[in-house]
């Protein structure tokens, strides 16, 4: 299967490491006497954003429901460390921030990271997964010492495990982590998945001291993106908020982060003050996850919130783009997404972007209008309030 890469400098580079690595490890099998017992330690990366750790929750569930005996040590990074801390199968949490992951450029190169990786040799795992399809991951794994390694071939590295599967790409993410989780196990995927977020005592009292004011029905409204490939204009959603308010005297949320202000700015200039409830720069994920709990609705991108609301049951209207919704989108049985059908669209390139969508909205954001996404977040919001017939998470408009 050719590899998922879309520079074609790095996925020939890759071809060529995979050539060299299978070369070797052809030689090295005959030698090799490696098979997965009933695991008592388990090693997980998962070194990515916020959506990527909640899209693998259920993965994580099957998990322990496969191997109940067994401790899950979780490898995220530094941004999602209390997140994962609430993950309930995982008994420790580890952080390595990786330089093409972490902001301004401040993680650990690669070099460095194998060096972090060979210390966990000394904790003797039976098994390690990387639910990445990155060939940096699984250089980890084999970095890791770990009794047996699976993960998935197509970002390169495959011959550096012991199982190596394709990653689907017409499947959403969640399903590869389960796919890969049940394939280790040689065990259908389970069809009943638990929670597994934990949100304490705590976040919830932060919550209920930041929303006392707020007069039902609560909608929040996360304006970022993320990135610029995937930004809706603010303007655009400080009209869908303005409607929501006329319509529903709905209280409106702002989250975000403190870079986000000029953009949660614009919306909260559009609105009546007794209406907002401004918190951008001002919630760690934990209290973020409490907040996104209380709502009726959450109005966003395809964000990491998005993926918060989705892993604590709150209903989501969510504006994509180049995302391909088969892979990211919610699936919360009231969440509805809204997008464009365009010929090049979704592209799913966030990380490198095509030329002609840099420095403006792309088209696939650009044609999503205001009155198509007010209309599904009302009836969605009207769902949400009287508990009515969930809406297909699959519809468009």
């Amino acid at each position: 299967m050719p590899l998922h890469i879309s520079d074609r400098r790095e996925r020939l580079l890759v071809a060529t490491a995979d050539r060299a690595l299978g070369a070797i490890a052809t030689i090295a099998r005959p030698f090799r006497r490696r098979r997965l017992i009933a695991p008592r330690r388990i090693l997980i990366l998962r070194l990515e954003r916020i959506g990527d750790l909640l899209m693998t929750l259920p993965a994580l569930a099957d998990l322990q429901a496969f191997a109940p005996a067994a401790e899950i040590d979780l490898v995220v990074g530094s941004w999602n460390q209390d997140l994962a801390r609430a993950i309930d199968p995982v008994k420790r949490v580890m952080c390595l921030d990786a330089e093409w992951l972490a902001r301004e450029g401040r993680g650990l190169s690669m070099f460095s990271l194998i060096e972090a990786s060979r210390r966990w040799r000394s904790i003797r795992y039976d098994l390690a997964i990387n639910f990445e399809p990155d060939i940096r991951g699984n250089l980890m794994l084999a970095a890791s010492g770990a009794a047996w390694t699976a993960g998935y071939r197509s970002g390169g590295g495959g011959p550096l495990l012991d199982l190596a599967l394709d990653y689907d790409l017409r499947a959403h993410t969640s399903d590869n982590a389960r796919r890969l989780a049940a394939a280790i196990f040689h065990s259908a995927v389970p069809t009943e998945v638990l929670p597994t977020l934990i949100v304490p005592s705590e976040a919830h009292d932060n919550a209920s001291r930041l929303l006392r004011n707020a007069a039902p029905p609560i909608v929040g409204v996360h304006v970022s993106g993320g990135r610029a490939i995937k930004q809706w204009p603010p303007e655009r959603f400080a009209e869908v908020a303005r409607r929501l308010v006329g319509s529903s005297a709905a209280t409106i949320v702002l989250t975000g982060s403190a870079v986000d202000r000029p953009m949660v700015e614009i919306i909260k200039s559009a609105l009546p003050a007794q209406h907002v409830v401004d918190l951008a720069g001002h919630l760690d994920l934990l209290t973020l996850a409490a907040i996104v709990e209380r709502l009726d609705m959450l109005v966003t991108g395809d964000s990491g919130p998005m993926h918060l609301a989705v892993a604590v049951g709150t209903p989501v209207v969510a504006v994509f783009g180049p995302s391909d919704p088969a892979r990211y989108a919610p699936r919360g049985p009231f969440d509805r997404i809204v997008r464009v059908d365009l010929p090049c669209s979704p592209c799913n390139r966030i990380r490198l972007p095509p030329a002609r969508c840099v420095g403006h909205t792309p088209d696939c954001l650009e044609t999503v209008q205001v009155s198509d996404v007010f209309s599904v977040a009302l009836s969605v919001l009207d769902q949400s309030m009287r508990g009515g017939i969930p809406a297909s998470s699959s519809a468009s408009e």
